[in-house]
C-alpha cells in the first residue's frame, strides 16, 4: 500500500494505474501494471471501496492491453485476507467487461479483453490461493446476477415483454440446479385473488400479464429468516392515456426493478447462502393503450380490498406493487419484504441519477439496507415517511387516490404503497429511477448486488453479516 500520494506517480487513490511495463525474456514479452490501492486503513477500518475500485481497474486494463490471455495479479496480505474486497474485486471485474452485443452485426460487434482466458490472485503473505479462487468465483457468479439486469434493463420491448420475460424466469429455475424454483401465475390465476390494481394497468396490453414468482431455498433446507423481494416489472411504459410526452425512448427501463430481482435471483442461485428462504416477486405486464385501457377517473380494487381511483394512468407502478406486496405479505407470510422500483422522476429530482431513495418505518431495515448500501457501493439514501402527506392521497369516492399532490411526489409514493402492507412486517421502498440507467452506457446493473446481499445476509445471525 502507498501511504502518501506523492509516493505514487499517478496518486495514491485505489484504482490508479502507472504506465504499463513490458520485460522481454526468451523471446516473450510480459506485462507489468502497478495498481494503487490507497492508504493503509487505520484504526482498524475496512477496505471500504478497494475491492471494486481495483477490480475496475484491472478489467480496463486487461481491455485496452490487447491480447492479454492471462492476468495474474499479486495483493498484499492485508488485502488478499479480506474477503469483501476480493468479492467485490472479481464481481467489478467480470461486471465491468460486460458488453451487450445481441443487438449489432460485423464491426459494431466491441468484446471486452476478448482474448482474456483466466484471471488469478496471488498475495504476499500466507494466505491460500484455493481460498483466494473461491472469492474470483463468487465474484464472477455475483456478476453474473449483474449483467443478466444489464440485458434485462437494455433489452427493446420489441425483444422483451411480459410474457419472454417469464420465460426468463423459468429458465433462470431450470439452469439453477434446484436452488431456484419458479411459478408463474396467469390472468385467470390473479384474478382468483382479487388482483384489480395490477390487472387494470396490465388491460391495455396485447401481451398478457405475468406474475412471476420464484423461490430460493437452501441446500440443507435450514431455514432461519423468510423474506420476499418485489421488483417492478413494466416492461414498457407509454404513460397510458396520461401518455408520457418526453423520454418515452427510455421507458424500456422501467421494468428495473424486476430485472434487479432476476438479477439478484441468478445471483443467490449460485451462490446459495445458508438459513434464508427467499421469494422473489414480479408483477410483470406492460402500460399501453387500447379500447381496454383504464383511463382518469378509474376505479380498482386491490387483492386485500382497498379501492384505488386512478387520477393518473401514469401513476401505474405503484398499482402492480400494491398486488405483488398483498401476495408477498399475506400468502406468502414473509417476515421482511424489500420492493425495488423505477417508480417516480420526483426521486431523481431529489437525489439525481447516482443515489437511490429508501423508504421505511423500520429502522433496523433502514440501516441494514444502508450497511448493505456502502458495502456493494450502491449508494443509497434514506428519505422521510411525512405522514402528513397521506391527506393528498384521499379520495372523495375510493379508499384513496394513486397520486399526490406536484411536490413530495416520490414521498407519497412510498405513502401509497404502505397500504398494502402490515404494518407490523419490516418493509423498504426503495426507488432506482435514477442510478439504474447511464445516458453513455446504458443499463447499469444497479440494484442485482444490493438486494442480493441483503437477502444473503438475512440468514446469517448477528455478528456474522460479513464473511
Amino acid at each position: 500500500m502507498v501511504e502518501n500520494a506523492k509516493d505514487f506517480k499517478n496518486g495514491a487513490e485505489a484504482g490508479s494505474t502507472l504506465p504499463t511495463l513490458r520485460v522481454f525474456a526468451n523471446g516473450k514479452a510480459k506485462r507489468y501494471i502497478v495498481v494503487g490501492l490507497g492508504s493503509e486503513p487505520k484504526d482498524g477500518k475496512s477496505l471500504e471501496s478497494v475491492g471494486s475500485a481495483v477490480g475496475k481497474a484491472i478489467a480496463m486494463k486487461c481491455d485496452t492491453e490487447k491480447k492479454v490471455k492471462t492476468a495474474t495479479f499479486l495483493l498484499p496480505q492485508s488485502v488478499a485476507s479480506d474477503t469483501q474486497s476480493l468479492n467485490d474485486m472479481s464481481s467489478t471485474f467480470f461486471s465491468t467487461l460486460y458488453g451487450d452485443n445481441r443487438f449489432r452485426t460485423g464491426k459494431k460487434v466491441k468484446i471486452a479483453a476478448e482474448d482474456l482466458q483466466s484471471l488469478t490472485l496471488l498475495s504476499d503473505g500466507p494466505i491460500s490461493s484455493d481460498s483466494m479462487q473461491d472469492a474470483v468465483n463468487r465474484g464472477k457468479k455475483m456478476a453474473s446476477g449483474i449483467h443478466m439486469t444489464k440485458d434485462i434493463v437494455n433489452a427493446p420491448h420489441n425483444v422483451l415483454n411480459s410474457e419472454s420475460l417469464a420465460d426468463t424466469a423459468r429458465r433462470l429455475a431450470e439452469e439453477s440446479g434446484g436452488s431456484l424454483t419458479c411459478r408463474v401465475l396467469d390472468k385467470e390465476e390473479c384474478e382468483e385473488r382479487g388482483m384489480g390494481a395490477y390487472l387494470g394497468v396490465a388491460r391495455g396490453s396485447e401481451t398478457q400479464p405475468q406474475f412471476i414468482h420464484m423461490t430460493y431455498t437452501p441446500p440443507d433446507g435450514v431455514v432461519k429468516k423468510k423474506v420476499g423481494v418485489i421488483g417492478k416489472g413494466l416492461l414498457f411504459d407509454t404513460g397510458g392515456y396520461n401518455v408520457k410526452t418526453n423520454m418515452m425512448e427510455l421507458m424500456k427501463f422501467d421494468c428495473g426493478g424486476a430485472a434487479a430481482v432476476l438479477g439478484a435471483a441468478r445471483a443467490i442461485g449460485a451462490l446459495k447462502p445458508p438459513g434464508v428462504e427467499c421469494h422473489f416477486v414480479v408483477a410483470a405486464c406492460e402500460n399501453m393503450i387500447n379500447d381496454k385501457a383504464i383511463v382518469p377517473s378509474d376505479i380498482l380494487t386491490a387483492s386485500n380490498g382497498k379501492t384505488i381511483e386512478i387520477l393518473n394512468t401514469d401513476a401505474e407502478g405503484r398499482l402492480t406493487l400494491a398486488d405483488a406486496l398483498v401476495y408477498c405479505d399475506k400468502e406468502l407470510d414473509c417476515e421482511s419484504i424489500i420492493e425495488l422500483s423505477t417508480l417516480t422522476g420526483a426521486c431523481m429530482i431529489a437525489l439525481g441519477k447516482s443515489v437511490c431513495g429508501v423508504w421505511t418505518n423500520d429502522d433496523d431495515l433502514a440501516a441494514e439496507l444502508a450497511d448493505v448500501s456502502k458495502t456493494t457501493e450502491e449508494k443509497s439514501w434514506r428519505m422521510p415517511m411525512e405522514k402528513s402527506y397521506n391527506e393528498q392521497l384521499k379520495s372523495k369516492v375510493a379508499d384513496l387516490t394513486n397520486l399526490g399532490a406536484p411536490y413530495g411526489g416520490s414521498i407519497t409514493a412510498a405513502l401509497f404503497l404502505q397500504n398494502f402492507v402490515s404494518k407490523k412486517k419490516p418493509f423498504a421502498h426503495i426507488d432506482i429511477a435514477g442510478p439504474v440507467w447511464d445516458d453513455k452506457l446504458g443499463a447499469t446493473g444497479f440494484g442485482a448486488k444490493l438486494a442480493a446481499e441483503w437477502v444473503r445476509r438475512q440468514g446469517q445471525s448477528n455478528g456474522e453479516n460479513k464473511e
